[in-house]
């Protein structure tokens, strides 16, 4: 049965709707029944699964046979006994299909159904089976081969189906129609309109079709016209199962009670033959599934989902001695199901296992089953072995066959001179980095084609190998490098990963800045360079920083928390991967195809440079929306990125471009309507004469279009060509240009007008047009107002098209002028210019797409940074134009901001600002994470109780202070898991490292009457993908994130980084054992001076780190960590040991006497291969001589 079908307010594992589905024993019923059953209310673990060799099995009643494992830890959404064979199939909450063969379950097939759906019902075929899903219907051969794959409307939300004849198939679900397929044909037939909507459960008899709604109601619909016959209101709140059998209808489900709905014990039964309801049957179980068993007499099955099972008679008592119980590894049943024979019953739970009970040692799953076809293991004819070296061996030994015509082997010899293929030569990148040690040279793997496979060109016209054909193979032409090479700064940056992670790698390399760059390896990071331009307007900084709602979801917050990270960092490479991981969930992002693959995004496929300017509009709405949410909860939003005003966020007030569109009709009708838009794109002129246009004029053309096109005309009531034009009403304070150069077109347009401007900035000099320097009297004409060397050479004229500065004003007529400005212009005071609608807008970013086809290509960005960031930084006040590469960070000279080699470096998008911009905002950041964070709050889970609560949540008067220690672990499961190659040399080489996401964050006091009691223990729920728990070192078992069944207190991963940003600002101290990795998980920027990390105090120079189980064993004489680790167990262990690291070094003023400490320490790790031993094996280590130079002290 699947739960999805019942009315949407009855959510899956709804407390309302299962309250009293523990798996605990009914009040009414003996203890004795259970015989030695034992609940546990937190699950059987699936190792622990009895299954024996032999069962026996009492004639006539059923008992557990078997149980298996479908898919560990995914629930089971269907059970279906094969009609035609012996086998049994079940369909998971994955999408996927097993079938088992016999009453062994011998596993038959398995294969994926579909890729994000469960599966709601299976129906066998003689054929093939049929499986649904939630608009998909697939008929599949038993091996697993599609027959055909009928894709639903999406609107579809389909739960039940039902085989009327051989070819003819019915489909109903939660909408108001079933539809009739024919499956010869695979064609929708017939559509029948249902007056009562949502059809979960189908039934057929020989006089009416059946079908159970979500209302509660079922209808009986006539055979042929499907029109309603009769109904039956058989509960108040929702129906669960019913099963029809001769004249009898039984029926389970909810009841509507004050607090909720209640799962009704008394089961209704009605009389087919007069159509009216007979006495209820009261059960002593939770009836969540029911079928007929009829074999003597019409049995009844009620199964709760708890595992009880009573048998009874339809029209007498339920006895409560006809109970058995199941155990399901799972706390719950999830699916029931019968056999033809009535012989099995099949239960699956939520942990993936099928449990088969039957009634008989063998029994059979169908009266008349056909045998079941198996793979056969390949055989091949044994012929006589020959052997060649007899010469008198006859050759008619080898069998041939008999024919008449020529033989291949008879080919002339003149038609079989030998071509073999000529090997391509070696790639120019391998030659180049080739290190020779004696005669065999040694080169990295430049990653441009796939390992082990070289590609073939089998037509004459690709002779030549393609690319190839340019790369020399002498020795000579080893250190050339290609056409069009990419600087190296520019290059796709990539991180190396060695045994020890990231601890190993040299930052400080590629970024000799105190500005943070960001980590590349996160799925998505193609938009660091967008953060970093959006970090370096100080209005969107401040602005950000400032915001805080309680959206789980907010790009926003997120921003602002990844932008107090940067605000931290002192040169060191920061992650954004909480931001991405906010980015991946919001429905918008994946519809705008921004959301990549890794393999899309390792190989480069689609243009980055479309990819980012779609994010860049993307971003902009989203910030609009998430503060215009928080400032005015009922903002209006127009569609198509239209907003109602500038004001209703700061991001409008930044961004907004107010404007008229007016549409004039040949008629002589004009409309005009107010808009507003947050980023202008470029439109080029269609002109093949080499015309010089200024970047200015472009731009005016681009912000107030003309353009002709069919719209509706009000006035002439049809559609009718128009002349559509945009007016300027307000000037943004920041002007967003998306460059849109996206074919050779566009690219050819902005070389053509590089080359005109080149020719026109050195014939205004005077000067030929040649690679040389300029005289000394050619410089002093260079030279800026501020005194200092523009250009040294001619060669930096070329490929500049982009002026650094644009002056626009407003004009009465609604028009505006827009012209290139220099910075020789006079500018009269800044207020008095813009009274009359005059603004200068200085460019302040260039993103650009660098293309190289052995990386793919990249994204960086040319930022000038204000004086404001370098105040911070570095102390000095002054502007630079910086290069952001990830986290390579360089300073340029500003005209290599504005060069665009179209070969390899092409604009993708501009920022200008407008003049003096940071002096018309307020740019204090106030901290809106207060100390309420840390008081109590609800869990997500709905299965919590007080009883498991694990932590005491702060007092007012306990809110810690400045200097204050706090213990801290985290537990971490894995999202993706790591990619890595086998060198030829035998070592491994990481090319990404595992994803993980933090599961649990434990901080316990570390002072005070409490000392050691936990007030913060959150597990954090996740929607990605868990592909591995780590049970054994973190704890999680699966369900423990899932807030419809999870026991834990469950919390958002935003919910819990408050409360540790709460607590890193106000100062404390945190002590745990591998803070540093913990913190990059959970995405944090932790001053030094607040991290105290045992990891490194009980550590050597040039020694191995030493496990907190050790550390604990040899100076607590604890043992944890046993079976699994426990993060409070962990964060008290932490803060015991710092408290002995005090104690010995006498608080640090003892250095020397530590050091010997240490190296007992060492001495006694490397006598015990650094393992605890078991309590049989060894006594306690202050015992131990070594230990004893450590009490001396």
């Amino acid at each position: 049965m699947n739960f999805e079908g019942l009315d949407p307010g009855l959510a899956e594992f709804s407390p309302a709707m299962h309250s009293t589905l523990d798996p605990v024993l009914d009040a009414h019923l003996n203890p004795s029944l259970l015989q030695n059953v034992e609940l546990d209310p937190e699950g059987v673990a699936l190792e622990a699964l009895p299954v024996q060799e032999s069962v026996h099995i009492m004639e006539g009643v059923y008992s557990e046979l078997h149980s298996v494992v479908a898919e560990v830890g995914v629930p089971v959404s269907v059970s279906h006994f094969d009609l035609h064979e012996e086998m049994l199939w079940v369909g998971s909450h994955g999408g996927h299909a097993t079938s088992f063969f016999g009453p062994a379950l011998e596993r038959y097939s398995s294969f994926q159904v579909n890729g994000s759906d469960d599966i709601r019902q299976i129906q066998s075929l003689e054929n093939g089976i049929l499986f649904l899903t939630k608009n998909n219907l697939k008929y599949m051969a038993r091996g697993g081969l599609i027959i055909f794959d009928y894709l639903l409307d999406e609107s579809e939300d389909m739960h039940s189906l039902l085989l009327t004849d051989s070819s003819t198939l019915l489909v109903g679900g939660l909408q108001s129609h079933i539809l009739e397929i024919d499956l010869n044909t695979v064609q929708e037939t017939q559509k029948y309109a249902v007056e009562t909507p949502g059809v979960t459960i189908m039934r057929q008899t020989n006089r009416y079709f059946f079908c159970g709604h979500t209302s509660g109601k079922i209808s009986l619909r006539d055979l042929r016209s499907f029109k309603v016959e009769h109904e039956f209101d058989a509960f108040s709140g929702s129906l669960s199962d019913f099963d029809v059998h001769g004249n009898l209808l039984a029926a389970c489900g909810f009841s509507s009670r004050l607090t909720g709905l209640a799962c009704d014990r008394f089961l209704k039964v009605y009389d087919l033959r007069m159509m009216r309801a007979i006495t209820p049957l009261q059960v002593h179980v939770d009836p969540a599934f029911l079928r007929f068993i009829p074999t003597y007499t019409s049995r009844l099955a009620i199964i709760s989902q708890s595992g009880q099972c009573q048998f009874c008679e339809p029209t007498g008592l339920a006895n409560p001695a006809d109970i058995f119980h199941v155990n399901p590894v799972g706390p719950l049943l999830m699916t029931f199901d019968v056999s033809a024979s009535k012989q099995a019953l099949a239960f699956g739970d939520s942990e993936g296992c099928v449990h088969l009970w039957t009634d008989s040692p063998e029994p059979s799953f169908n009266p008349y089953s056909r045998e079941t076809e198996f793979a056969l293991p390949c055989l091949v004819d044994s012929l006589p072995p020959l052997d060649w070296s007899q010469d008198l061996l006859p050759l008619s030994l080898i069998p041939v066959p008999l024919t008449t015509d020529a033989l291949l082997s008879d080919w002339p010899a003149a038609n079989s001179a030998p071509a073999p293929r000529r090997a391509p030569p070696v790639d120019a990148e391998i030659l180049r980095t080739m290190k020779k040690v004696g005669f065999i040279g040694y080169a990295p793997n430049p990653r441009t084609r796939l390992r082990n496979q070289i590609p073939y060109r089998l037509k004459e016209s690709d002779h030549e190998f393609d690319n190839f054909s340019q790369v020399t193979e002498s020795p000579t032409g080893r250190e050339e490098e290609p056409l069009h090479t990419v600087s190296k700064k520019y290059r796709k940056v990539t991180i190396k990963y060695s045994k020890l992670g990231l601890e190993d790698f040299d930052f400080k390399h590629y970024n000799k800045t105190l500005f943070a760059g960001l980590e590349p390896h996160i799925p998505n990071a193609y938009c660091n360079c967008m953060i970093q331009v959006l970090y370096f307007l100080e209005p969107v900084r401040c602005l950000i920083q400032n915001h805080l709602c309680q959206k789980e979801f907010c790009l926003a917050c997120e921003l602002g928390f990844l932008f107090h990270m940067l605000d931290l960092s002192r040169g060191d490479p920061c992650q954004g991967s909480n931001f991405l991981r906010a980015f991946r969930t919001i429905p918008e992002a994946s519809a705008l195809g921004l959301i990549l693959a890794d393999s899309d995004e390792a190989s480069g496929k689609g243009s980055l440079a479309r990819l980012i300017q779609r994010w860049n509009r993307f971003i902009l709405t989203q910030l609009h929306q998430d503060m215009q949410e928080l400032e005015l909860p009922q903002a209006y939003r127009a569609a198509g990125g239209s907003f109602c005003s500038s004001g209703d966020s700061v991001i409008g007030q930044l961004f907004s471009c107010e404007m008229e569109n007016c549409s004039l009709c040949r008629c002589g009708s004009e409309t005009v309507r107010a808009s507003s838009t947050l980023l202008f794109t470029l439109s080029y002129p269609e002109d093949k004469t080499g015309k010089n246009y200024d970047f200015a004029q472009v731009l005016k053309r681009s912000i107030c279009l003309e353009q002709n096109t069919q719209a509706w005309c009000d006035s002439c009531e049809k559609y009718q060509p128009t002349i559509q034009t945009r007016h300027i009403r307000h000037l943004p304070d920041i002007l967003v240009i998306n460059c849109e150069v996206n074919s050779s077109k566009d690219a050819d347009f902005w070389r053509l007008q590089a080359e005109v401007a080149f020719k026109l900035a050195v014939k205004k000099l005077g000067g030929e047009m040649k690679s040389k320097e300029f005289t000394l009297a050619d410089r002093k004409e260079l030279r800026s107002p501020e005194g200092f060397l523009c250009r040294s050479s001619i060669e930096e004229l070329k490929n500049v098209w982009l002026p650094f500065s644009i002056r626009m004003k407003m004009t009465k007529n609604k028009g505006l002028d827009v012209c290139n400005w220099a910075d020789e212009h006079e500018w009269g005071p800044a207020r008095a210019e813009e009274e009359h609608g005059v603004y200068v807008y200085d460019l302040m970013a260039t993103v650009v797409h660098i293309l190289d086809s052995r990386t793919g290509g990249s994204l960086v960005a040319h930022i000038k940074v204000g004086e404001t960031y370098h105040q911070r930084k570095e102390g000095v006040t002054h502007q630079q134009w910086y290069l952001f590469n990830d986290f390579l960070i360089e300073p340029i000279d500003k005209y290599e901001a504005v060069q665009f080699d179209m070969n390899w470096k092409v604009p993708a998008i501009l920022y200008y600002v407008k003049r003096n911009l940071n002096s018309r905002y307020n740019l204090n950041i106030k901290n809106p994470i207060e100390a309420s964070v840390l008081l109590a709050e609800a869990s997500l889970a709905r299965k919590q109780r007080k009883t498991h609560t694990t932590f005491i949540p702060l007092m007012l008067n306990e809110m810690p202070q400045a200097g204050d220690l706090v213990g801290l672990d985290a537990e971490f499961v894995t999202l993706n898991e790591e990619e890595a190659e086998l060198r030829s040399d035998g070592t491994k080489s990481t090319i990404k490292p595992s994803q993980m996401s933090v599961a649990r964050i434990t901080c316990v006091r570390g002072q005070g009457p409490n000392e050691g009691i936990p007030f913060i223990d959150d597990y954090i729920s996740t929607q990605e993908q868990v592909v591995d728990y780590l049970t054994q070192y973190s704890g999680i078992k699966p369900g423990d994130l899932d807030a419809k069944i999870s026991s834990k207190h469950l919390t958002t991963l935003k919910s819990t980084y408050l409360k540790l940003r709460f607590l890193i600002d106000i100062g404390v101290k945190f002590v745990g054992h591998g803070l540093q990795k913990d913190f990059r998980v959970i995405n944090l920027m932790v001053p030094k001076d607040q991290v105290l990390d045992t990891v490194y105090l009980f550590h050597m120079p040039r020694k191995r780190m030493i496990s907190l189980r050790f550390l604990a064993w040899y100076f607590l004489d604890l043992k944890i960590q046993g079976e699994t680790h426990d993060s409070i167990e962990d964060a008290r262990t932490a803060l015991q040991l710092y408290r002995k690291y005090l104690e010995l070094s006498k608080n640090g003023t003892e250095p020397e006497s530590f050091h010997k400490v240490l190296k007992g320490l060492y001495e006694k790790g490397r006598k015990m291969d650094w393992k605890v031993p078991e309590p049989e094996s060894q006594t306690s280590p202050k015992n131990a001589a070594v230990f004893s130079s450590v009490l001396a002290l």
